[in-house]
């Protein structure tokens, strides 16, 4: 599919560590996209998850991108500074009828799932088999006066019902088509989260008029889940290009957890910003297999 228009991509770590060379990875795929076509990169910070609101990670991340001489446009998004604006989205969802209270522990949903004979999706995990999708409302009524913990979750039955079985574009993998149904009724917010990842980047990736998006191949699936939100949402709908990630000599991807390949781990061994990115090229050139 030829590029046409203002191209417009973004690079959206989360801060919940060191940022790593797979993130620069990601940064220069979305960067030099831009780039190639005179279009703009959008940094967004995506701190939403508890897990990942850390300044330390934040200010060390804004330092390394620096240090590496990478720039992006515009003002920085900010996810924490959006609850109101996800707040908004949920509510326009449970005014469409989409959206439903799920009382299931991990635990309960884990033995459920086992009960049924099914393994656990590669990438997704255990897909929520629908248990407290059709309680009666006099059940659910009670269960949340009585402050019972719960999660918000997406009726994929409604979606389906509502658009169907949309398409969506892969500039690696071509046209991909969306049914809804197959990626379970995934969590939308809970109580310590006012807004589940995969709610929060469609609303912000709309906002931000972003047209590609560029991200690792490990996040091929979520796509699915983020065209059914565009598609109930009316939101527009980017182009995207799942590159590979960055493994080891093993063939083990490269995470966070892998500190020694941190940036700022690489700038205080000696490592020059040039060095390192002439390390990731010739990662890339070895299929991914990041030596250094």
């Amino acid at each position: 599919m030829p590029l046409s228009g203002t191209v417009v991509t973004r690079f959206a770590p989360s801060p919940s560590g060191p940022l790593h060379v797979g993130h620069l990875l990601a940064a220069l795929q979305a960067r030099r996209l831009a780039d190639a076509h005179g279009g703009h990169c959008w940094l967004r910070v995506e701190d939403i998850d508890p897990r990942a609101q850390h300044p330390e990670y934040l200010e060390l991340m804004y330092e390394d991108l620096c240090w590496l001489g990478l720039e992006f446009d515009g003002e920085v998004m900010v996810q924490t500074r959006r609850f109101g604006v996800y707040h908004e989205v949920l509510e326009q969802l449970r005014g469409m009828g989409l959206l439903y209270p799920c009382f299931c522990t991990r635990t309960e949903i884990k033995n459920q799932v086992a009960e049924m004979g099914r393994a656990p999706h590669a990438t997704l995990g255990y897909l929520y088999p629908g248990t407290c999708r059709n309680l009666p409302p006099d059940v659910v009524a009670e269960r949340l006066a009585a402050g019972a913990p719960h999660t918000w979750r997406l009726n994929m039955q409604r979606v389906q019902e509502l658009i169907g079985c949309p398409t969506w574009h892969d500039m690696l993998r071509g046209t991909q088509r969306c049914v809804p149904t197959a990626y379970g009724d995934v969590v939308l917010a809970r109580k310590d989260f006012p807004a589940s990842y995969h709610l929060a980047v469609v609303v912000d990736d709309a906002a931000q008029g972003v047209t590609h998006v560029t991200r690792g191949a490990d996040l091929f699936d979520s796509t699915h889940i983020h065209r059914a939100l565009q598609g109930v949402l009316g939101l527009p709908v980017p182009q995207y290009c799942h590159h590979a990630l960055l493994r080891d000599n093993a063939g083990k991807r490269l995470a966070k957890r892998d500190g020694a390949r941190s940036i700022a781990s690489l700038r205080e061994a000696g490592f020059t910003p040039s060095q390192v990115l002439e390390s990731l090229e010739s990662a890339l050139q070895r299929g991914g297999v990041w030596m250094v």
